[in-house]
């Protein structure tokens, strides 16, 4: 709809601000126990502070989890799926070991939902898989458009009013059911810990685009749903068929910009099965580096041994996965397209400054050099290489083996990375799999971004093909032990 007249926006704006303070409120005294039943009531008890279990142990432990967890899914370029029932934490950690997947979707809110009750989603679900590094696309499924012929689903659940105001001649009720709905679902994800700046991500199912009252309603109240999260500080989402719900927000978007509060992200059904964002129904100016597309529907998927029925998506939200800029020690450049064997020098022989200066710094950030980074290998090298070698079991001896370079570059934390991941574990990830090739060209191809992409997702499968571990394209426990030990 039009957004609406004064007199009404009045009124929506106290229902805002009204709403806004309930909501900090309930953030700051409520604990959601499960993200409930599928009720229309804001989805849990609200529990005093004096009476809250906040003097246990665990309760503290789970409200410090939450005050660390990350926004969420925030830039990220990658593949995800999603599940009616939020799976269990074995099956999230096995998947996370094994699956191509780093993003989920989760149904946490709405009376339409088919999955009404979760037992496994709780604050703590929430924090252990934010902190495993999962994206996580918190989902509303409330009323649906009114044309939609398999809603209301369990006849308590409420649909869009199409009907229009005869004062203003807008969908004012659709309109503020989407305010309403917004401010509900920010009060659970607010208690499962989701936190402001975290996309939600509304779920308006397929319909008939040709029905005028259905279409203006349904986009009156995703008008709704837009600006109340946005007020309420968390980024909007919209998911719908790309045929009906995502082609009617791109006609808005185009031929009446300034008519509706749109959403900030998309999440696109078009099951294709294209691992991209694209689709022939909305033009392709229209939310860049701001879609998801669910490119195909529900089948079973098997990973490390556990099954589950799934929805594929494809994720390219904000500036996709981007890597912050590393420096080493005061500057010294890491990066080299191969890894020398290194040995004293002798009449014939002078070792690369360049490889030197890097072996110093990496084995002073392991804590076995405190000498100067010069870039020539002498005695106190020599030292910090023996005292690597026995420290990891090999050989001691002056000279420097391609092998310990991949012990050395691989060396520190173990966290599962794979396509779309970023960080510092990246590039160790990249650098070592140089250094453990042997010429190939699809080893010579990778270069230390920090960002998990496909040429490191080539090699890699190159690698844990050529020593034989699980072929998976995942960094995970089984790679790295393998990486430390310097197998190549």
């Amino acid at each position: 709809m039009p957004r609406p007249a004064r007199t009404v926006a009045r009124r929506t704006s106290r229902l805002r601000a009204a709403a806004l303070a309930g909501v900090l409120a309930a953030s700051t005294l409520a604990v959601v126990a499960g993200s409930g039943a599928g009720s229309t009531a804001a989805s849990g008890p609200v529990v005093s502070a004096a009476s809250a279990p906040g003097s246990s142990a665990p309760a503290r432990q789970a409200r410090k989890a939450q005050r660390q967890n990350v926004v969420t899914p925030g830039n990220f370029t990658g593949y995800g799926f999603d599940q009616c029932h939020a799976p269990n934490q074995a099956t999230m950690d096995t998947w996370l070991q094994s699956s191509p997947f780093l993003a989920v979707g989760i149904y946490i809110d709405g009376a339409s939902r088919f999955c009404r009750e979760q037992p496994n989603l709780t604050p703590q679900w929430i924090s252990t898989q934010l902190a495993n590094g999962w994206k996580l696309l918190p989902i509303t499924l409330g009323p649906q458009a009114s044309c939609q012929p398999r809603f209301p689903r369990w006849g308590n659940d409420p649909t869009i009013d199409p009907t229009r105001d005869p004062a203003t001649g807008t969908f004012v009720n659709a309109y503020n059911q989407g305010v309403a709905q917004a401010t509900q679902s920010v009060g659970v994800a607010g208690g499962l810990g989701i936190v402001a700046g975290s996309t939600l991500w509304y779920d308006l199912e397929g319909f008939n685009m040709a029905n005028t009252p259905c279409r203006e309603s349904a986009l009156s109240f995703l008008s709704g749903w837009s600006t109340q999260i946005r007020a309420l500080g968390y980024v909007s989402g919209v998911y719908s068929s790309a045929g009906s719900g995502i082609k009617m927000l791109d006609n808005a978007r185009v031929n009446r910009p300034a008519a509706y509060a749109l959403p900030d992200q998309i999440w696109i059904a078009r099951w294709d099965g294209a691992a991209n964002t694209s689709t022939s129904y909305i033009r392709p100016d229209g939310w860049a580096k701001a879609r998801v597309k669910q490119y195909q529907g529900g089948h079973n998927e098997k990973w490390g041994g556990v099954t589950i029925n799934i929805d594929r998506n494809y994720l390219d939200l904000g500036t996709g996965s981007v890597a912050e800029r590393e420096v080493n020690c005061g500057g010294v450049r890491l990066v080299s397209r191969a890894y020398a064997a290194l040995k004293p020098a002798t009449a014939t022989y002078v070792p690369a400054r360049r490889q030197v200066k890097a072996l110093q710094c990496l084995l002073q950030q392991r804590g076995v050099y405190a000498g100067t980074i010069h870039g020539r290998y002498g005695k106190a090298t020599v030292a910090a290489v023996n005292a690597w070698q026995a420290q990891h079991g090999q050989k001691v001896r002056p000279a420097w083996t391609k092998r310990s370079w991949v012990t050395l570059l691989s060396a520190g934390d173990t966290p599962v990375v794979k396509f779309g991941s970023t960080g510092p574990a990246v590039r160790r990830l990249q650098r070592a799999l140089v250094a453990a090739g042997r010429g190939q060209a699809e080893f010579r191809a990778v270069r230390a971004t920090g960002v998990f992409d496909p040429t490191t997702d080539r090699a890699l499968r190159a690698w844990q093909r050529k020593v034989k571990v699980e072929v998976s394209g995942v960094a995970g426990t089984q790679t790295w032990t393998a990486l430390q030990a310097g197998k190549r």
